[in-house]
């Protein structure tokens, strides 16, 4: 098996729990928050595609999906670079949107995401992505680091859809 067989697998795995979490809900249910401090799903999913998006940005070699493709307009943050590090209750609270563009922006970077990863090899994993920290970032750790971030909250949006259906949410 070959490095980007795994990571393959990696993205579609994040993928598949992301719709597993979301499949069926309502827009009131993804945005359903435990407590007032707590996470939505839809902000989740919301946080944890931005991640794939604005991280990989360097990596893949592309803009961001999010601006070029005018996801911000559909989730009502024209604009926005926003990727959700460090929200307070309110700005959670104000991820709400329908599933279908919630689903239509993740299915989009994956997508894109998917595209790019049969081409990885040792020499680009190997390639230096990011300046900015000592030592340098490569495209494998930066690939790795994403899917460690977006694992764990793709499990977050699961844990919170077992919620919703055990409380009748």
């Amino acid at each position: 098996m070959e490095s980007s067989d795994l990571l393959v697998e990696a993205y579609s795995h994040i993928s598949r729990i992301v719709h597993q979490a979301t499949d069926d809900l309502t827009q009131d249910q993804l945005a359903y928050r435990p407590e007032l401090g707590s996470n939505s799903i839809a902000w989740l999913v919301w946080h944890l595609t931005r991640i794939q998006d604005s991280h990989l940005r360097n990596v893949v070699q592309l803009e961001e999906a999010w601006l070029t493709e005018e996801w911000s307009d559909r989730f009502g943050m024209p604009g926005s670079t926003e990727i959700g590090f460090g929200d307070g209750p309110e700005e959670v609270a104000a991820i709400r949107p329908p599933r279908a563009i919630l689903l239509g922006y993740h299915d989009r970077v994956v997508g894109r995401v998917l595209e790019y990863l049969p081409t990885v090899d040792a020499a680009e994993l190997d390639r230096i992505v990011d300046t900015n920290y000592d030592p340098h970032v490569t495209a494998g750790i930066r690939l790795m680091s994403v899917v460690q971030d977006n694992t764990q909250h793709a499990g977050q949006a699961r844990y919170i859809r077992g919620m919703i259906e055990r409380l009748g949410v």
